[in-house]
Parts: structure tokens; C-alpha cells; sequence
């Protein structure tokens, strides 16, 4: 998907965005401050969700370098397969990853006790794993 078509996308929606930089950012979604997108299965480089609640992305297969989750609440991956280097994780509650380990990450059985989940997850994509 291109960033032209992106922009489409969230035109048709009525998400707000800004352009900042080289960076889509996604600022709002619905009435609770929601961005549901679910049928897309790509997304262009540098998009920032910076709305208040939930992602949900359901359909989503990658998520291309330079995407940063910074979403008030939750952030929902069902069929994503690949997360390239560059994708940050710092949205305030649970990423779900249903595909790629089988739900909540935080309930992952692969966390380690006394370590923050979603540092890990970070750390994870940093060095390459889900690719």
C-alpha cells in the first residue's frame, strides 16, 4: 500500500491525520477515540497511531519498518505474519498478536518474569525475530 492510498483510506474512514515530517500520524479515530482498519492487509513505512483508544488492524499481514504504535489502549494484530525492524511498540495496554504467538503478548509464555512484556516485544522486533 502507498502512502497515497493510505491517506485515502483514512480520508474514507474520517480518521484525522497530520503529516509530520516523512510521517503519517494517525491523531483520532471514532466517537471513543478508536481506529478500526480492518481489511487492510499492508501498511506504508512511517505511520504513527496517535489516537487516543484502540487499533485494531485484523486483516494486517506486515507491519513495514518505521510504524510506531503510541495509541492510548489496545492494539490488535489477528492475522499479522511479519513485523520488520523499525515497528515500536508504546501504546498503553495490550498487543495482541494472535497470529504470531497466539494472543495477548503479555501472556506469552516465552516472557521473561521481571521484565517488561512489551520492552521485550520491542527488543524482539529490534533484532530481527518476526521477520
Amino acid at each position: 500500500m502507498t502512502r497515497e492510498e493510505f491517506i485515502e483510506v483514512l480520508d474514507k474512514e474520517g480518521y484525522p491525520y497530520e503529516i509530520v515530517g516523512d510521517k503519517i500520524v494517525v491523531t483520532g479515530g471514532d466517537n471513543h477515540g478508536d481506529v478500526y482498519l480492518m481489511s487492510l492487509k499492508t501498511l506504508p513505512p512511517g505511520i504513527e497511531f496517535k489516537n487516543r483508544g484502540d487499533v485494531s488492524l485484523m486483516s494486517l499481514k506486515t507491519l513495514p519498518p518505521g510504524v510506531e504504535f503510541k495509541n492510548g489502549w489496545d492494539v490488535s494484530l489477528m492475522s499479522l505474519k511479519t513485523i520488520y525492524p523499525g515497528v515500536v511498540f508504546n501504546n498503553e495496554r495490550i498487543v495482541f498478536l494472535k497470529s504470531l504467538i497466539g494472543g495477548r503478548f503479555s501472556k506469552w509464555e516465552g516472557n521473561i518474569e521481571g521484565i517488561d512484556s512489551k520492552m521485550l516485544l520491542n527488543l524482539m522486533i529490534k533484532q530481527g525475530v518476526f521477520i
